[in-house]
């Protein structure tokens, strides 16, 4: 297949091919023609879930990976990482297996898929940092449980989302990161000292940075500071304009600078519904009519409602960064980090260890995945109040193939 466009990184025209599943050739054009953008496709780092399909259900099915796959195509995502939230261990087993035997039988769902993130349950009990997370299910750090997860993932899980408060959390992080696995800190109300210890210990990401947070905390001595302080952490953050005021996300970016950020959307399984109140298990959470989630009756966020090509033009609003810089946020910033975690296996990354991502994703090259994301720029949604600018996806090619046209 032959794609042109605008190059997202050069901003220059360009015709793309690809052969299989990969990129063939990449070369410059001239044309007077006016061309949409073409990227790599988005890699989401946190996906709960989305209108009604949600990897934490007790029903999960191979249908609702597929309908997962497909909504976050018509956002411009190609790859994603699944996401389950604190549950019980029979829950837990059951939704890895179903995952694992989804990939394993449908190579279409294996080329969506680059991991799976485990969000809890070595969380804080706490109202604020617990979030949406069902506390009857929070405990402490168990390296055996883990390893029953990965056991019965085939080896997939590649994100531990944990507090370093909670008793074990550091032997726990030393367990884990030896393994290759990314321990992330999120869902916390440690003291600034065991937000340190747990990077001199291997933590490498902060889960949705300034989310899952006490609504009041120390001023200046607290655990987000610190994860801002450390070099060593990537953040992940929610640019919805909901999770994160635009005066924060321009903080946190001057912070960490844009090679330690990542752009996830952190969607839920009631994102995209219409507005009302809808149990998810025991937990009462609103679709308010701007489309974001809330624990009902709280001012707390319930995960998110929206996806990254609307995340991607909040942050282009927010933060003044080009839209190339926005988009290495999710397409080469997240792969960088899932295969760092080669050093510690001391193999080259293949198919069943925990990151399967091919060589060269987030680039636009020959020998580079055919995930392709083509997409126009409105950039004159919202001038001139807050000058916004609004993705249009047009198409979303996987491994090679359009699952995705406008």
């Amino acid at each position: 297949m032959i794609y042109s466009g605008i190059s997202v990184f050069s901003n220059k025209p360009v015709e793309l091919q690809t052969e299989g599943a990969k990129i063939c050739s990449v070369k410059n054009i001239d044309t007077s023609e006016k061309l949409p953008y073409i990227s790599p496709g988005f890699l989401d780092m946190q996906v709960n879930g989305y209108n009604g399909s949600d990897y934490s259900l007790e029903d999960l099915s191979l249908d609702g990976i597929k309908s997962i796959i497909e909504s976050l195509a018509v956002s411009g995502t190609v790859r994603h990482v699944p996401t389950i939230v604190t549950s019980p261990q029979k829950l837990l087993l059951r939704n890895l297996k179903v995952i694992k035997d989804a990939v394993e039988k449908y190579p279409e769902i294996a080329a969506s898929i680059a991991g799976i993130h485990i969000e809890g349950p070595y969380i804080s009990p706490e109202d604020g940092p617990r979030g949406a997370h069902d506390p009857e299910y929070i405990r402490n750090p168990d390296i055996n449980e883990f390893s029953e997860w990965q056991k019965i993932s085939g080896s997939r899980i590649a994100i531990v989302t944990l507090a370093p408060e909670k008793k074990g959390a550091f032997d726990f992080i030393r367990a884990i990161t030896s393994k290759g696995i990314i321990a992330s800190i999120g869902h916390t109300g440690a003291a600034p000292e065991q937000i340190r210890e747990a990077v001199l210990n291997g933590a490498e990401l902060s889960t949705h940075l300034g989310n899952g947070s006490h609504a009041v905390m120390p001023r200046l001595k607290n655990y987000i500071w610190e994860q801002l302080a450390s070099d060593e952490l990537y953040a992940g953050i929610i640019t919805d304009s909901f999770h994160l005021p635009a005066p924060v996300v321009k903080v946190f970016t001057r912070a960490k600078g844009l090679d330690r950020l990542i752009l996830v959307s952190d969607t839920a399984l009631l994102g995209g519904r219409p507005p009302g109140i809808y149990k998810w298990g025991n937990i009462d959470v609103e679709v308010h009519r701007d489309g974001h989630l809330g624990l009902a009756g709280t001012p707390y966020l319930a995960g998110a409602g929206h996806l990254l090509d609307w995340d991607i033009a909040h942050f282009v609003s927010f933060t003044g960064a080009a839209l190339a810089d926005a988009i290495r946020l999710c397409t080469i910033n997240p792969a960088r980090l899932l295969k760092f975690r080669g050093r510690f296996l001391k193999t080259k990354v293949r198919r069943g260890l925990p990151c399967a991502l091919p060589e060269k994703y987030g680039k636009l090259e020959a020998g580079a995945p055919a995930d392709i994301t083509i997409f126009t720029c409105d950039e004159t949604a919202g001038k001139p109040a807050g000058h916004n600018i609004k993705l249009n996806i047009l198409k979303t090619v996987i491994n090679g193939k359009e699952v995705y046209s406008a």
